[in-house]
């Protein structure tokens, strides 16, 4: 309901209130980022078009992508329809994972750098390698167009190339301080948790409430000490109320998972499985844990292994699930990863349960 529909007519002797202190209202909560606040104040604003537009804005960077997808789309209904507003629904449609939705509706739009970079990244996501190279090749040299290319070398492990973009980009655009916790967060990915936390310590001192970035401190804190070291770091997320702390609630529950050593997994993980890449990973580690190899198995049987450790949580369930199977097909699956792994500068103890002498003494013994 809009509350200004339930609010008494002015009457006639009341000054009407100063429209340009709510806009600077608007404007301040907007350049806070505190994008809760705008849309508190936006229900007591008369429901014009500029008010549902920017009603969508601070639904879709609060997270809430039904409600921005629900009104873009009634958008689309109206008699004047803004030019961006089927760019604006595809991205809906992007975070709401309906990749298809969002691929068919694009073809509408009218060309923009948005509509390209949003190509670019439904190729990606629809593993279509040859529509990714062209709109690769269409991106410019420009600070959007260059972040998102940043942010596919990210999703697809190649994080020095990514770390190599944001920085070429930090240093003409030292204002553009997030960026410090994208490269944290690469050298997050590379194993460097010293280096990644003291990259992050650029963000943190200017926003102590970010919800990604005490997250990610947490993450290194478990990497670099303990559990109850992250989780501790953690609590100062919990425990706060600030506007970004909804955005990132699944991925605290999750990583509250891990640094408890399991507790709750089964509670937590399985509707994260979808939504968090890692809740899948963590979640084979519970039932390899509990020798629970059947349910471990059907988690990870369809996972690609991009990286060093799904090469070894994979091949470390195919083993285990063989063993206990009798299935010589898993233990010859297993065989193909040592040789990557043996190569990789992220090697983890458990590689141990995979190099090939292991991995022949179960073949010889299955085989005879």
């Amino acid at each position: 309901m809009i509350l200004s529909r339930i609010k008494p007519a002015v009457n006639a002797g009341t000054k009407p209130k100063d429209s340009s202190k709510d806009r600077l209202s608007l404007e301040e909560f907007l350049s806070k980022r505190d994008y809760t606040g705008a849309l508190t104040v936006l229900q007591f604003k008369g429901q014009n078009e500029e008010t549902v537009r920017w009603v969508g804005y601070c639904s879709f960077h609060i997270g809430d992508h039904k409600n921005a997808m629900s009104i873009y789309e009634k958008m689309l209904q109206s008699k004047s329809v803004p030019e961006d507003t089927v760019t604006n629904l595809a991205c809906c449609y992007f975070f709401l994972g309906m990749y298809t939705n969002a691929q068919k509706i694009l073809e509408k739009a009218v060309e923009s750098r948005l509509k390209t970079r949003l190509q670019f990244h439904l190729a990606h996501k629809l593993g279509e390698e040859e529509q990714l190279m062209q709109y690769h090749q269409q991106l410019a040299d420009i600070i959007e167009d260059q972040l998102s290319l940043a942010s596919i070398h990210y999703l697809r492990s190649h994080y020095q190339e990514a770390i190599d973009i944001y920085k070429r980009v930090l240093l003409d655009n030292r204002e553009y301080i997030a960026l410090n916790v994208y490269v944290a967060l690469c050298y997050y990915k590379l194993d460097y948790y010293d280096v990644s936390q003291e990259v992050l310590g650029v963000y943190l001192t200017k926003y102590p409430d970010s919800a990604i970035a005490i997250n990610l401190k947490s993450c290194n804190h478990f990497r670099l000490y303990n559990g109850k070291a992250a989780e501790h770091e953690l609590k100062t997320l919990v425990d706060q109320t600030s506007p970004s702390f909804s955005f990132g609630h699944d991925l605290i529950r999750h990583n509250l998972v891990v640094f408890r050593g399991g507790d709750k997994a089964l509670q937590v993980l399985p509707p994260l499985v979808d939504v968090i890449p890692e809740a899948r990973l963590n979640l084979v580690i519970y039932h390899l844990k509990q020798n629970e190899y059947q349910e471990a198995h059907e988690l990870i049987k369809n996972l690609e292994p991009t990286v060093p450790q799904e090469y070894i949580l994979k091949g470390v369930v195919n083993i285990s699930y063989g063993q206990e199977t009798g299935l010589v097909k898993f233990f010859i699956f297993s065989s193909l990863f040592p040789g990557f792994l043996l190569r990789s500068s992220v090697l983890p103890k458990l590689r141990c349960k995979i190099i090939p002498f292991f991995v022949g003494i179960f073949l010889t013994v299955k085989l005879q």
